[in-house]
């Protein structure tokens, strides 16, 4: 097993992720957009999951334009579906490829910050269903199609503020608690009985859209791109990390 220096700066070997079936949620999204495309680069039959039809259309474009592996597009708009749509996704994953080898929770909401006493309950309830609760019913919609794979991997995106809460965080931190409690959780009851990982991956400072939200005040040109953080994500992805499960690892 490599150690967490040699997993930060991990360099995928050609073909890491060939023949593996991988779903990524907010694939539209600066973290989740680079993460299929680099999953495709490496041979992976990519799912790009998202509400956003447009822009995964785009990252469908990119993608093929690569010579990659044709991906596929699964919208999902985790606000407003309801169990049909979840349903659907995995019979979808179901009917196309019979399995699922790695899944990806990048898909995530900000809310606002603001402290406690001035939170908007309707927004804080918003980036909870968002964050936390529409990864629990993916994970558990998928977990049959999981469980088919030799060697599954399930990815939750954590942040710096699911170890320490800060003040005016708000619903963003608790609901980043709440998916490191979900990881962990769910790596404990599929460590011994059947082929599935589940680990959190901490990306840290990224050029993105919510970066800028949450800190507007930033210069976005001192921070890496989405692109420059992954090696945790592909190595856990990757037969490398096999019986690894119940972790956080940091991308910087």
């Amino acid at each position: 097993m490599l150690n967490d220096d040699e997993i930060r700066s991990y360099q995928p070997p050609a073909g890491l992720l060939a023949d593996r079936v991988i779903l990524v949620t907010g694939a539209s999204g600066g973290l989740g957009g680079a993460l299929a495309r680099a999953a495709a680069s490496l041979g992976a039959q990519v799912i790009l999951s998202g509400r956003n039809v447009r822009k995964l259309e785009a990252a469908y474009d990119a993608i093929v334009a690569t010579g990659a592996p044709r991906p596929s597009i699964a919208p999902l708009d985790l606000e407003r579906a309801d169990a049909s749509h979840y349903s659907t996704l995995a019979d979808a994953v179901r009917n196309e490829f019979g399995r699922l080898d790695g899944l990806v929770h990048a898909a995530a909401t900000l809310g606002e910050r603001a402290p406690i006493d001035h939170y908007d309950v309707v927004k804080w309830l918003k980036v909870m269903h968002v964050n936390v609760n529409a990864a629990f019913i993916v994970t558990q919609a998928l977990l049959p199609l999981l469980r088919l794979s030799p060697d599954a991997s399930v990815i939750f995106t954590t942040s710096g503020v699911s170890e320490r809460g800060r003040a005016y965080w708000g619903a963003y931190a608790a609901s980043k608690f709440a998916v490191e409690g979900l990881m962990q959780v769910l790596a404990d009851e599929t460590d011994t009985t059947t082929n599935i990982r589940a680990n959190s991956v901490n990306p840290g400072r990224m050029r993105t859209p919510m970066r800028a939200a949450a800190y507007p005040g930033e210069v976005p040109e001192t921070l890496p791109m989405p692109g420059q953080v992954l090696g945790p994500f592909l190595y856990l992805l990757g037969p490398a990390s096999r019986g690894v499960t119940g972790r956080r690892f940091e991308a910087q």
